[in-house]
């Protein structure tokens, strides 16, 4: 759509754009129209600030009405944004050629008229210019757990860029450049025209099937994994090496057991309409705008909905372990955000969230003085209080005074070693004493924090850019057992994200389930702002 920017259509409507704005430009004694332009480009956008300002810096001359070239590089790049919204999963009424040439010729009976439809247009610029740079919503908005900060820039960005002597260029380089995005909206577009042509197909007629099994579900089963593309077209009814080896891919691409046997999860997942699936990659691609900044040459990325965190240096997966989230129940979800690592903790002490003591730990002491053993009651000036010198039953949630704190150990709740970016939200990575957690497909158990599988490699990982022998200075501190801090040299960002559709470097599509329900929340508000799952057809 992109490629075919100048159109024979196209030349067509920017053709007449061009005549509107020159007809206007003559139709009365020139200073007179300057004036009254002038005047109505002010009223217009007076309400604005930035926009004001900027039209205030160019003496209120007109940006997309204005004639000669200029004007008409800068209506060709206006037609180029509405051309490149539906690629890009935008609102299919407010974005669209026709609707701008509706724009371009209502309203124009005079200079004054053209001012206000000036400023109009500028504005329908600037919208789409925020849309598909950092997002059509505002993700606190939507769920109050998505607390990224959406790295918006200043309109006069925007303003300049359209202005400057490469209006298309500076439009096309508008969404976000980096990989991911461009697969995502790739995908879209190759799964919008599957729906049109009737989706993946007819559901498989069973529950589970496995290999051995024959019929007409097993014959369903290769129909619907051909076309999704994991097999070559067959009409054998035998579930036999192909199509277990086909079912193990599909597995690894959602995230399930690769055992090659299709059971309820996975048969779940294989009956999931294109419809639903569709909907996740044009949530993942509003998702990429939220994040649309420099994430770090080195970074942590750790998405909730595939349990796992990992490294990544220069866009290279670097090291990958698996993962615990936060549980389902509320006040256990991990949020999502970015920050920056800066140091991690050896032998770390477990100074027990303010939450979870008055919640979980003092109806236990109310109830026994002597429960939760493990854990020190500490008072404010830091001094470990005998449990026989406190009345627990004599507090509540509210007036508790002391902390608890749990030593380190080998049964510390943070494991050995805990990873900090300090945040406002108190979520970091840890090791863990539960590690049978890990062999679980759906790990979320945690109280918010991260729990890793390796952590102690994930902490050479990280050492291995400062430290000539990374894992011997680890044990080392590992093995005094003292509680000891350790800089990062370079602290590096993290970002928690949740994607239950992503891309991998050779261009698969990976799918999760939406664990929070959050997808769900962002697909019902990308929808009421209009954004269509349907290919837009000029």
């Amino acid at each position: 759509m992109i490629s075919k920017l100048f159109s024979a259509r196209a030349m067509t409507l920017l053709c007449q754009a061009g005549a509107v704005a020159v007809t206007l430009g003559t139709a009365s004694p020139a200073q007179a129209q300057v004036t009254a332009l002038k005047q109505a480009v002010a009223e217009a956008a007076s309400r604005d600030r930035q926009l004001a300002a900027f039209y205030r810096e160019r003496d209120f001359a007109p940006i997309f009405t204005a004639e000669g070239e200029e004007g008409l590089a800068r209506r060709r790049a206006l037609l180029a944004a509405m051309e490149m919204a539906p690629a890009h999963a935008l609102p299919a009424g407010q974005y669209n050629a026709n609707r701008l040439m509706a724009l371009l010729k209502s309203g124009a009976a005079n200079p004054r008229e053209m001012g206000f439809l000036d400023v109009e247009l500028t504005r329908l610029y600037l919208d789409f210019a925020v849309d598909v740079q950092t997002g059509i919503l505002t993700p606190s908005k939507v769920n109050s757990e998505i607390v990224r900060k959406v790295p918006l820039r200043d309109k006069s960005q925007y303003l300049h860029g359209i202005t400057s002597a490469d209006p298309v260029g500076f439009v096309r380089a508008l969404p976000p450049a980096n990989a991911e995005y461009v697969r995502l909206v790739k995908t879209r577009m190759e799964m919008q025209r599957a729906l049109d042509m009737g989706g993946y197909g007819p559901a498989v007629p069973a529950k589970a099937l496995e290999p051995g099994d024959r019929g007409r579900a097993v014959v369903a089963l290769r129909d619907r994994l051909h076309t999704m593309g994991y097999m070559g077209r067959s009409a054998s009814a035998e579930y036999d090496g192909a199509l277990q080896k086909a079912v193990q891919a599909f597995q690894i691409d959602h995230g399930l057991a690769d055992d090659g046997v299709a059971g309820g999860a996975t048969m779940r997942e294989i009956n999931t309409p294109l419809e639903q699936r569709l909907k996740s990659i044009t949530v993942a691609m509003e998702r990429e705008r939220w994040l649309n900044r420099t994430r770090g040459d080195r970074h942590v990325l750790v998405n909730l909905t595939d349990f796992s965190a990992r490294i990544v240096d220069f866009d290279r997966v670097t090291f990958q372990t698996r993962a615990v989230i936060g549980s389902k129940q509320s006040g256990r979800r991990t949020p999502e955000f970015s920050d920056v690592m800066e140091h991690m903790i050896i032998n770390p002490t477990w100074n027990v969230p303010r939450s979870i003591t008055v919640k979980e730990y003092l109806p236990l002491l109310r109830q026994n003085p002597h429960a939760v053993s493990h854990l020190r009651v500490v008072d404010s000036r830091g001094r470990t209080v005998p449990r026989g010198a406190v009345n627990f039953a004599g507090y509540n949630a509210r007036n508790f005074p002391f902390d608890l704190k749990q030593p380190p150990s080998n049964t510390n709740a943070l494991g050995l070693v805990k990873f900090m970016f300090p945040n406002s939200n108190n979520i970091y990575l840890h090791d863990t004493p539960a590690k049978s957690l890990f062999q679980r497909e759906v790990r979320a158990f945690s109280h918010g924090c991260i729990r890793l599988a390796d952590p102690f490699d994930f902490a050479y990982a990280l050492l291995a850019v400062q430290e000539d022998d990374p894992k011997g200075l680890f044990q080392s501190i590992l093995n005094t057992g003292r509680e000891t801090k350790v800089d990062l040299d370079t602290p590096i960002q993290v970002h928690l994200i949740y994607r239950t559709a992503f891309t991998d470097a050779q261009g698969r599509t990976n799918f999760r389930a939406d664990i929070y329900g959050r997808d769900a929340q962002i697909w019902e508000a990308l929808d009421a702002a209009g954004v269509s799952l349907h290919a837009i057809r000029g």
